[in-house]
């Protein structure tokens, strides 16, 4: 692959790795704000907030100079909204704190996606997400980890005893130990983003003006809804990742309800589902190539059927086994559709304006679903209920997706454009 292409792996594992690490703590700081329990999926709520709302500028931002340069400053920023938390005082000041965090995010996901159709050619796409979704996972997994253990009381507690010559941290909370421990590992992604090489590839955009942007960014959505290939798997990772980012807050509340689990306990599960799709991402890049990428769609719907088994689940180590193969099964069906989104949104717009358009359905579908279960838990909806009604939903919506594609090879044989170079 090369030396640039580990260069944005190490870049990506410690942005990741923080991004995690801080929700968890973001969590425990809400927690110790006294804020309802609304207020916690919320989090990730302002966080994917930015995506939408910039969703028409990221992508020319991204494509507007070396995707290196894009990655550092956007780290740059979530380095500010770390330190915004750290002087938080209230429940919806923290909230506003971490969207700026979810603002470096949204600029940083077109370029960290971007750039690997720019350094590799079509068919190395599939392997290069496995590794990245991998490494990326392995992240959530440490990180969620992480910042369990930051915010655990006798971790927190030696560290703040921690006391260094003619120097004065100024760190009087386990929550401030914890978001500067975050704020270092951003900064190392940073220092990495400095090293990423330079594609090549003319940088400059045609037109700045909004009103041009937001029509060329409606004329791009329009463009991959209407491919047959792009429309499925856009269909498919936009369903991936709003569920993806609820089933973390569903985890946390199932681990409290079903096995007693406390948030930094809870926060540990979450991590063994993440490394769940990391295995199911490493399967996915060795044993499926780009041009069999549609056939792992029935997993969408296992994985669904299967959710719904924690409804059941009273013990530790038959959750874990449980998670993990959720985890897995995500992993693998959703690692080859984002290799064939990324390759089809490449063909027809570019690298940064594709992955803008991703994020902008991801994202509106993290909404979605954030506020729903949000709503959910408003009303008291208990878990088991919420899960029962997720897992059903996930396994539908996958056979609806199927049921279409289908409905489009056999009006139209669209697999041979798998694979095709961009014609400049």
């Amino acid at each position: 692959m090369g030396r640039g292409f580990y260069t944005i792996m190490a870049a990506q594992f410690f942005s990741s790795l923080a991004d995690n690490a801080l929700l968890v703590v973001a969590i425990a700081l809400l927690v110790d704000l006294h804020a309802p329990a609304f207020l916690t999926p919320m989090l990730k709520f302002v966080f994917v907030l930015f995506y939408v709302i910039l969703a028409p500028f990221v992508g020319a931002f991204a494509d507007s100079m070396a995707k290196g340069r894009v990655m550092f400053i956007s780290n740059s920023i979530k380095i500010v909204g770390c330190i915004l938390l750290f002087f938080t005082m209230h429940q919806y000041f923290a909230l506003s704190a971490y969207a700026i965090v979810g603002l470096g995010a949204a600029a940083y996901s077109p370029a960290k996606y971007g750039i690997l159709t720019e350094l590799l050619p079509p068919e190395k796409l599939v392997i290069a997400n496995g590794w990245i979704e991998g490494l990326t996972v392995a992240s959530i997994v440490l990180g969620t980890v992480f910042g369990g253990l930051i915010i655990t009381p006798a971790i927190s507690s030696a560290l703040l005893l921690l006391d260094f010559p003619f120097i004065d941290t100024g760190l009087d909370t386990h929550i401030e130990v914890a978001i500067l421990f975050v704020a270092t590992f951003y900064a190392i992604a940073a220092i990495f983003n400095l090293f990423i090489p330079d594609t090549g590839i003319d940088h400059r955009i045609l037109k700045k003006n909004p009103s041009f942007l937001i029509h060329e960014f409606a004329h791009c959505v329009r463009l991959l809804w209407a491919d047959k290939l792009g429309q499925i798997s856009l269909a498919v990772t936009t369903l991936f990742w709003g569920a993806g980012a609820t089933l973390q807050f569903i985890v946390l509340k199932w681990a409290d309800i079903a096995l007693g689990f406390q948030l930094n306990e809870a926060a540990q599960l979450q991590g063994v589902v993440a490394f769940g799709i990391a295995l199911g991402a490493v399967l996915a890049a060795k044993l499926v190539s780009l041009r069999d990428s549609v056939k792992v769609i029935p997993l969408g719907i296992a994985m669904g059927l299967v959710v719904m088994m924690m409804i059941t689940v009273r013990d530790l180590w038959i959750a874990i086994v449980l998670l993990i193969l959720i985890g897995g099964l995500a992993g693998f069906f959703v690692v080859p559709m984002n290799a064939l989104l990324q390759h089809r949104g490449h063909i027809l717009m570019g690298a940064g304006h594709s992955i803008a358009v991703q994020n902008f359905n991801e994202n509106l579908s993290i909404l979605t679903m954030i506020l729903l279960y949000a709503l959910l838990v408003m009303l008291d909806v208990h878990i088991y209920v919420v899960i029962a009604l997720f897992g059903l939903f996930v396994a539908v919506t996958m056979v609806l997706i199927r049921k279409w594609h289908l409905s489009n090879q056999s009006k139209q044989d669209s697999l041979h454009l798998i694979g095709m170079h961009k014609i400049h």
